[in-house]
């Protein structure tokens, strides 16, 4: 009983320090980041735009179709969902107050932030982790390029540009899709929706989602980068490190929208 014991506490202290060690990895890459971002230039080695503008388009533009397929699908289902739970209480006309808060606040960033994470982080884990296996990280060291200034930096700015940029344009497909299905089913006019939009959402709501995509961005690159730059055992070992980026991605995005919430409804 206590040789078990024993086992399961050693491996329950290797789990935590093995996170605390991903964790510590994951701030020195970012403070590395934050350096070429800031003296890439003084030092001779610019952030190359070209690498972020094509990480933009693969990021950015080539998700344009699923996001907007997926936010039109969650505008319509919160319009019919909300409407069918507050016509219990007579109060279905009050359903884009509803529909307006909860996809701008919490739901396209979310959902905004997932899909990214399984597209473009799973992406750029399982870029990384083939250089690891290829070598090609220790060759770019050799010749006096930094692997963070020449992989990570591009894809960290065109995350963080993308992700709020991808949100915003969920919110308008969100909207638009629960406007039409909220003016079917109550027959209302589009114009009447928009007038109750406008007077239910502030600023600071479209600014509350947004932000919250900003650091969700950081996340997936985080997650990707700790995988990926991790990477044993050839293309298996790529196959596994991708998944578990995309699984860290998916969890830390969840747990700090909750602290987010939290934190900011106090």
């Amino acid at each position: 009983m206590n040789a078990r014991l024993a086992t399961l506490l050693e491996r329950v202290g290797c789990f935590v320090l093995g996170g605390i060690d991903e964790f510590g990895f994951a701030a020195a890459v970012l403070g590395e980041t934050l350096y070429w971002i800031v003296m890439g230039r003084h030092r001779g080695q610019k952030v190359r735009l070209a690498a972020i503008a094509g990480q933009a388009m693969e990021i950015g533009v080539s998700a344009l179709p699923i996001i907007t397929m997926l936010a039109a699908t969650i505008g319509i289902m919160l319009a019919i969902q909300g409407i069918y739970t507050l016509k219990m209480f007579g109060a279905e006309s009050r359903v884009t107050l509803g529909v307006a808060l909860s996809g701008v606040r919490e739901f396209s960033p979310l959902i905004t932030g997932i899909l990214v994470a399984g597209r473009s982080g799973a992406a750029l884990a399982a870029r990384l982790g083939s250089m690891r296996i290829n070598q090609e990280l220790d060759s770019l060291t050799v010749m006096g390029i930094s692997p963070v200034r020449y992989l990570v930096v591009p894809a960290l700015i065109a995350m963080v540009i993308m992700l709020p940029l991808l949100t915003f344009w969920s919110d308008l497909v969100l909207l638009f899709a629960a406007g039409l299905t909220i003016t079917a089913e109550l027959d209302t006019s589009l114009a009447a929706y928009a007038d109750e939009l406008l007077d239910i959402l502030k600023m600071h709501d479209v600014i509350h989602g947004l932000s919250k995509a900003a650091i969700f961005a950081v996340l997936v690159v985080a997650a990707g980068v700790v995988n990926g730059a991790s990477v044993t055992g050839g293309a298996e070992g790529v196959g596994r490190k991708t998944t578990r980026s995309v699984v860290h991605a998916i969890s830390a995005i969840v747990v700090t929208d909750m602290i987010f919430v939290f934190l900011v409804t106090r």
